[in-house]
Parts: C-alpha cells; sequence; structure tokens
C-alpha cells in the first residue's frame, strides 16, 4: 500500500479538533474525513465514523493493521506539526 497524496486541512475553530486529511492510497482509492484531535495525551488521528441507531460510532474505512495505522498516524501528525496544510481559496 502506497500513500500517493494527502490533504490536509486546518481546522481554525476552538475545540479539540485541529485538522481533517484526505488520502489517496494507490492512485485509486481515497478515504476523505480522517480527523487529526487534540487529546489528554497529544495528537492521534481519528478514522472517519458514522453515528449507529444506538448512539455509538463505528468506524466506516479504518486500517486492519496495527502498524498501518502507526505510519498513518505518523504521516499525519507528522504534516500537521510541520504546518503542511493545503491552501485555502
Amino acid at each position: 500500500m502506497n500513500i500517493t497524496d494527502v490533504r490536509l486541512r486546518k481546522v481554525e475553530a476552538e475545540g479539540r479538533l485541529k485538522a481533517v486529511a484526505s488520502i489517496t492510497i494507490d492512485d485509486c482509492f481515497v478515504i476523505h474525513d480522517i480527523k487529526v484531535i487534540d487529546g489528554e495525551k497529544g495528537l492521534f488521528i481519528a478514522m472517519p465514523s458514522r453515528r449507529g441507531s444506538e448512539g455509538t460510532y463505528r468506524d466506516v474505512a479504518h486500517p486492519i493493521k496495527n502498524e498501518t495505522r502507526e505510519q498513518l498516524s505518523e504521516l499525519l501528525i507528522g504534516k500537521y506539526n510541520n504546518n503542511d496544510f493545503v491552501k485555502q481559496a
């Protein structure tokens, strides 16, 4: 799996949500709405999710292997820390 494009948009509003990302995998599959969140233990990523009828949230797309999640987390948090955001029009 190669992440061939990353678009990170900074969230200017106050709160824990700091950025929202879209990634492209192998130039053929896109995942939108990956969130960079400032938690109690620092920054972390949250995969896109949907609220179920019982009120709980479930990821609609997520890495199966922990090493893939860590790779994605390092990439997105690294871009956030380097202020590597897409330009807003």
